[in-house]
């Protein structure tokens, strides 16, 4: 694991989004659209490692993984791979992020809850 080297490192603004629950036209609970939930910092790096097969098939199919660092708090540690990431400081144009990361896996890599590490793709649908 990368060493941590203090708030400096979380460079990044992120904000988190999660589908919110409507009801149709028959009273159904559906998933309606992503709603903001939280903005926080955090640190994103893109994903090279050695698992060199996986890496090479995600460019292939035009996607890149990333690491999110965030530290953790009440609000991250309530986050899922249901939900989803975008860059803040780029914004949203139209009600559409500019730039967004899927979350397929929440991690608390050190297991003092300091920080948790997701695993975020961009290039994928949501």
């Amino acid at each position: 694991m990368a060493k941590r080297s203090g708030a400096g490192s979380l460079n990044w603004r992120v904000t988190f989004q999660t589908r919110a629950i409507v009801q149709d036209e028959y009273n159904n609970d559906v998933l309606g659209e992503f709603a903001d939930v939280f903005t926080i910092a955090a640190r994103l790096q893109p994903k090279f490692g050695t698992d060199v097969e996986t890496v090479t098939a995600a460019r292939l199919a035009a996607l890149q993984p990333y690491n999110l660092t965030v530290r953790s708090c009440a609000e991250t540690r309530a986050v899922t791979p249901a939900w989803r990431v975008y860059d803040a400081r780029k914004g949203m144009v139209s009600g559409l992020p500019v730039r967004f990361w899927n979350i397929k896996t929440v991690v608390n890599p050190d297991e003092r809850g300091q920080y948790l590490e997701m695993l975020i793709v961009e290039g994928e649908s949501s």
